[in-house]
């Protein structure tokens, strides 16, 4: 079945690898910080070609039957994979080498001379995203044999965070989506998924001790129309992730070097569990999972020592499904009209002898209280809270890492203070927004407008930003939210192409970046979305300026 699916993916194929030229081009998306001729001749990739990879090594044996796959997506040409102890099997082959000389964790070093190619790699990793810029140098089509320029490609990622993120609350997507994305990421070269299982809009996630988490609060009765229009559709809508399902993602990313973060909000963005649970809320509810967007009022009362543990039992089954160091808990759109009404919470208030400090009032004190105990209980446990830039006016503790979303500032105040930052700004890294200013043949959007220019433009780390401090900005993020992205295609063509634009943010250092060369280049890059039948923007390859 395999092989009948790649056939008819490169069969789809329009041009094929005679038309384009049967040579690889190795100036790929993101571009290699160097990329050196070797006199020489070419490489000739045939089907006799073997992918070697070292004996007992399984990542590196999984990354030689992933080479393998691309290779025949790209081309037809099956190529077979074969464990190796000796470097004389290198000849004429393409070799997957673990090389402790190569500088970085995730960089590569490709070596392509007449005898064979080289994918090093200080890590698995590495050799992972050498192999992603090497499938990504290979004209798509059907070909008997390709031939590889003597060259040597290095690469070094400049962040080491790298990431993506999808909303799968607002509106809920398959398996086989959330797969899809993380393919996406891949061929980009990214490595963290921010996935959003959690919100007023749907819980998404399933947890064994509170099963109404996803039986009730993963439904909603109706979804509004357009932005927030008086029309509701009145169908049922929701679904959620069990936890073996959940536990198959995070194993597919991961064999992708990709690691996933996924976020439960708190306190606010909670209707969810409140419908679920309304004793969680200040008022006792009754609470509805909402059919309509925005922020409400109605979040969880930290008064009650019951939504303290409530929130400590979720996360020890968080934890035990995702492995990585952070787990986000949101924070941020915590409106505290309720608990400033709430004699729990303000109970809670004296009894800590909080007082208003300056511009921060005792409720916000109380969120970041709220937000110590979650972070020193995830601390004991070996994890980080990960968080929005709100928590930076919660007096948190500087070991939280900030998501700046509220512009770059906050995230360059942020690392002033200590904390780690990812850099992921709604202008221009939210790409729920348009992609043009025309939007009247575009699909619905959240509004706004960042186009692929702007987001390949975009600088995380700000000039004025102190020396000492820089290292905090560890990386940056695109978001996809869902309000208004409702299937699979429409998810692929809010991101793409803008994701490629990023990656190049993620990679390559600022003096490198040429937004036109990044578009010349970007053209062959779009041969493979449409190998894949990914959807994306078209028209952001032809027009120059789309905000004019």
């Amino acid at each position: 079945m395999r092989h009948l699916l790649i056939s008819l993916l490169v069969a789809a194929v329009a041009v094929t690898a005679t038309a384009q030229g049967n040579k690889a081009d190795y100036r790929v998306v993101p571009l290699p910080d160097r990329i050196d001729g070797i006199k020489g001749a070419d490489f000739r990739l045939t089907e006799q070609c073997l992918v070697n990879y070292p004996a007992g090594d399984r990542n590196m044996e999984r990354n030689a039957a992933m080479l393998s796959q691309y290779v025949e997506e790209m081309t037809g040409m099956h190529l077979s994979t074969r464990p190796t102890v000796n470097t004389k099997d290198r000849t004429g082959n393409i070799s997957l080498i673990i090389d402790p000389k190569v500088n970085g964790d995730e960089a590569y070093s490709i070596l392509v001379t007449p005898k064979g190619v080289e994918i090093s790699g200080k890590t698995a990793a590495g050799v992972f995203f050498g192999i992603q810029a090497l499938r990504k140098s290979l004209p798509v089509g059907t070909a008997q044999a390709i031939n590889l320029p003597a060259a040597q490609l290095v690469s070094n990622p400049r962040f080491g965070y790298r990431g993506m993120h999808l909303d799968c609350s607002r509106h809920f997507f398959s398996v086989a989506t959330v797969k899809r994305y993380l393919d996406i990421m891949a061929l980009h070269g990214m490595n963290r998924l921010h996935w959003h299982l959690t919100d007023d809009q749907g819980w998404r996630v399933e947890i064994k001790k509170y099963p109404r988490l996803a039986e009730v609060g993963g439904w909603r009765n109706g979804t509004t129309l357009g932005h927030n229009s008086p029309v509701n559709d009145g169908i049922r809508y929701g679904g959620y992730y069990t936890q073996e399902e959940i536990r198959d993602i995070v194993r597919y990313a991961a064999d992708r070097y990709i690691t996933i973060i996924p976020e439960i909000d708190m306190p606010g963005h909670m209707l969810g569990a409140l419908a679920a649970y309304p004793e969680l809320g200040c008022t006792g509810g009754p609470y509805e999972v909402w059919g309509k967007w925005g922020v409400t009022d109605d979040i969880l009362c930290v008064g009650k020592d019951h939504t303290l543990q409530f929130v400590k039992d979720v996360l020890d089954e968080v934890m035990q499904l995702f492995p990585g160091e952070y787990i986000h808990i949101g924070g941020d759109e915590s409106p505290r009209v309720r608990w400033q009404e709430c004699p729990l919470c303000q109970q809670r208030i004296r009894d800590l002898g909080i007082k208003s400090e300056g511009k921060k009032s005792a409720e916000a004190l109380l969120q970041g209280w709220f937000t110590t105990q979650i972070q020193d209980y995830l601390a004991a446990h070996g994890r980080r809270i990960i968080g929005w830039d709100e928590l930076l006016g919660c007096d948190v503790d500087p070991s939280a890492t900030i998501m700046s979303w509220r512009g770059a500032e906050p995230g360059a105040e942020g690392a002033k203070l200590g904390h780690d930052v990812v850099m992921t700004p709604v202008g221009p890294l939210y790409f729920d927004y348009y992609q043009t200013s025309s939007t009247w043949n575009e699909p619905t959007a959240f509004g706004g407008c960042n186009t692929l220019e702007k987001v390949y433009n975009f600088e995380p780390v700000a000039e004025d930003l102190p020396a000492d401090k820089r290292h905090h900005i560890l990386g940056a993020q695109a978001n996809l939210w869902t309000e208004y992205v409702t299937c699979e295609p429409q998810v692929q063509y809010q991101v793409l192409p803008r994701m490629a634009a990023l990656a190049e943010v993620q990679w390559i250092q600022p003096e490198a970046k040429d937004y036109q060369d990044f578009k010349t280049r970007l053209t062959r890059l779009v041969d493979i979305y449409k190998l894949y039948h990914w959807t994306y923007r078209a028209k952001s390859l032809v027009e120059e300026d789309e905000e004019k």
